[in-house]
C-alpha cells in the first residue's frame, strides 16, 4: 500500500492538468492512471475523490470521471447565532437516572435459542454481509503505515470526506470540516442528545419510533415526547403543536424508512418540518439509518434533510449516518454532521466520552467504500431485500391473513404488522414457543401505544425459505396458542388499507393538549388526536 502522501501527489498532478481539458471533458480512466502514475486504484480513487470534494470534477457511474464547471463565487455563512438559546436553554434539574432500561435494545440484540428463526433482529444476515470485501479491506487497513497511530479526533480526513459528499448530495451542502467520525450510529445518537438537551428537557420523537432512541433519551433523564406518524412521516400540524405545547429545542426523526413503520416523509412535509423546527429555535436530527437499505424498486431517494435548502448552512439539522446497518454489526463506524457552535460541543462530548474512533477501523471503512466491491454489493442487497420483504409480506397475507400490514415499505429491513385488539406481548411468546422470535411493539412507543403491533425483520435470516418456514410455524404456534377467533387478537381487523380499525386503543384521550385529529394512517382512531398526549411525561 501506498502512503497516504501518494494520495495528495496524485491529486496535485491531475490538478495541475484539468486545463488541458474543456470543461465537461472526459479524463483518462482510472486504469490509465494507474499504469501511467505508477498507483493503486485505491490511490487513485481517493485523489479523484479528493478532487471531486473540491468540485473540481464530477464523477459518473459507470461513465467515468468529467472535468466540473468552475464555481463562480463561494457560499456565504450562514446565520447559526440562534443555537446560543438552544445550547444553552436550562432543564427542569431533573438528575440524570443512574439505572438504564435497556430491554427495548436487547430484544433485537440478544441472539436467539437454537432452532429459533430470528424475525427481530437489526442486522444483515452474514449471507448478506461483504465479508470477503470486509476482510479484504481490514488486511489491506491493517498493513497501511500509520494505520495503528492516533488518528485525527475529528476522523480521517478522507473518510470525513466521502461521508461529506455521501450526506451532501449533489448540492454539497456538507463539507468535510462539518463531520465528526464516530463509533456506530447508537454512539453518535448518545452524542448528539447529550449535546442538545440538558436533563429533564422534553425530547420530541417520531411514534413509533426506534426503542434504542427512547433508551438514550431516558438515559440522559430527558423526556421523549410522542409526535404520531402516518404513511407520509411525522404530521407537521402534530409537531408545531408539541413544540409550542413543551418547549422542546430538540426533535429526532427518520425521514427515510422510518423504523419501525418505513414511511418517507413526503416531499411536501419536508420543508414543513423544517420550517417548524426553525420558528421553534430547534435542532432537528435527522437519523439516516437506512439509506443503504433501499429495495431495488425504490427509485430514486429525497436528499437528506441536511442538504435542504439552507437547512445545513444555519445548523438546523444534525444528521446521524452509519455504515453498520448495511455492512456488519461490528463495523460500527458512523458520523454527525453539524455546522456552527453545535459541531464543537458534539466533539468535545466524545472526546471526553471515548477519545476517537479506532483508526483500523476508519482505515478499513475507507478501503470498503472506495472498492469496486462497495456498489456492487449495495445492488445485491437492495435486490435481496425487496425479495425477502415480498416473500415475507405474501407469506403473511396467506397464512395469517388477519395480521394487517399498513405499509409495504421500500426500504429498510422491516414489516410493521397490526394485530387488531389482541396483546402484542402474548403474539411474541406464543410466537417464541413456535420457534419465531419477533419484537413485540409496544417498545416502539414511549406512551400507551393506539393498537398491538409487533415488528418482523427479514434481514436476520439466511434467506427466503427460512421466511416462508418462520410464518408457517407463526401460522401454527398461533392457532394452538391464541386461537384463530376475535378473541386472539388476530380476527375481524378492518382491511383498511392504511386506515385504521374503529376503536381507539388506550392512552387517546381527546384531551391530550393537541385537540382533536384525523385518524392516524399507522393505527389512531378517528377524533383520538395524536394518540399518546404530547403534553404528558412518558
Amino acid at each position: 500500500m501506498y502512503e497516504r502522501s501518494s494520495v495528495a501527489q496524485l491529486a496535485e498532478s491531475l490538478r495541475s492538468e484539468l486545463n488541458r481539458y474543456s470543461v465537461g471533458g472526459k479524463l483518462p480512466s482510472s486504469r490509465a492512471l494507474v499504469e501511467r502514475y505508477r498507483v493503486s486504484p485505491v490511490t487513485v480513487s481517493r485523489a479523484l475523490a479528493q478532487l471531486a470534494s473540491e468540485g473540481l470534477v464530477v464523477t459518473r457511474p459507470g461513465a467515468g470521471v468529467f472535468r466540473a464547471q468552475p464555481r463562480t463565487e463561494t457560499e456565504a455563512p450562514g446565520d447559526t447565532s440562534w443555537q446560543e438559546l438552544a445550547l444553552s436553554a436550562d432543564g427542569a434539574g431533573e438528575v440524570i437516572p443512574r439505572s438504564v432500561d435497556a430491554s427495548g435494545v436487547l430484544n433485537t440484540l440478544a441472539a436467539p435459542p437454537p432452532g429459533v428463526i430470528e424475525l427481530n433482529g437489526g442486522y444483515l444476515h452474514p449471507a448478506l454481509q461483504p465479508e470477503r470485501a470486509m476482510a479484504v479491506a481490514l488486511a489491506r487497513a491493517g498493513r497501511r503505515p500509520g494505520a495503528w497511530g492516533r488518528p485525527p479526533m475529528e476522523g480521517l480526513p478522507e473518510l470525513r470526506d466521502w461521508f461529506a459528499r455521501e450526506i451532501g448530495g449533489a448540492v454539497a451542502a456538507v463539507g468535510a470540516a462539518d463531520v465528526l467520525i464516530t463509533a456506530g450510529g447508537q454512539s453518535a445518537l448518545t452524542t448528539a442528545l447529550r449535546a442538545l438537551a440538558p436533563p429533564g428537557a422534553p425530547i420530541l420523537v417520531e411514534s413509533p419510533t426506534y426503542p434504542g432512541l427512547l433508551a438514550i433519551a431516558r438515559a440522559s433523564g430527558c423526556r421523549p415526547v410522542p409526535v404520531p406518524v402516518d404513511a407520509e412521516g411525522v404530521r407537521p400540524e402534530l409537531l408545531a403543536a408539541a413544540f409550542e405545547a413543551t418547549g422542546a429545542r430538540v426533535f429526532v426523526c427518520q425521514p427515510l424508512f422510518q423504523n419501525p413503520t418505513g414511511a418517507v416523509l413526503s416531499a411536501e412535509r419536508r420543508g414543513e418540518v423544517l420550517r417548524i423546527a426553525r420558528a421553534a429555535g430547534a435542532f432537528v436530527v435527522e437519523d439516516d439509518y437506512a439509506r443503504a437499505l433501499a429495495h431495488e424498486d425504490a427509485g430514486p431517494l429525497p436528499p437528506t434533510l441536511a442538504a435542504e435548502d439552507d437547512a445545513m448552512a444555519q445548523g438546523l439539522v444534525v444528521h446521524v449516518r452509519s455504515l453498520t446497518k448495511a455492512t456488519s454489526p461490528s463495523l460500527r463506524v458512523g458520523a454527525l454532521a453539524a455546522r456552527g457552535p453545535v459541531l464543537d460541543r458534539l466533539r468535545a462530548i466524545q472526546v471526553v466520552d471515548s477519545f476517537f474512533v479506532a483508526r483500523p477501523l476508519q482505515e478499513a471503512a475507507l478501503e470498503l467504500v472506495g472498492a469496486p466491491a462497495w456498489p456492487r454489493h449495495l445492488r445485491a442487497v437492495a435486490a435481496e431485500l425487496r425479495h425477502r420483504r415480498d416473500v415475507l409480506a405474501g407469506a403473511l397475507r396467506r397464512e395469517l391473513p388477519g395480521v394487517e400490514l399498513p405499509h409495504l415499505p421500500s426500504g429498510g429491513y422491516q414489516l410493521w404488522a397490526r394485530l387488531g385488539e389482541g396483546d402484542d406481548v402474548s403474539f411474541a411468546a406464543a410466537a417464541l414457543r413456535a420457534g419465531v422470535a419477533v419484537a413485540p411493539g409496544r417498545p416502539y412507543f414511549c406512551a400507551e401505544p393506539p393498537a398491538p403491533y409487533v415488528r418482523l425483520s427479514f434481514a436476520g435470516v439466511s434467506g427466503a425459505g427460512e421466511l416462508a418456514e418462520a410464518v408457517h410455524r407463526l401460522r401454527t404456534g398461533l392457532g394452538a396458542g391464541l386461537g384463530a377467533g376475535p378473541a386472539s387478537g388476530l380476527g375481524n381487523v378492518s382491511a383498511s388499507g392504511l386506515g385504521s380499525a374503529p376503536g381507539s386503543g388506550p392512552g387517546n384521550a381527546p384531551a391530550s393538549g393537541l385537540g382533536s385529529a384525523p385518524g392516524s394512517a399507522f393505527g389512531n382512531a378517528p377524533g383520538s388526536g395524536p394518540g399518546n398526549g404530547v403534553g404528558r411525561d412518558a
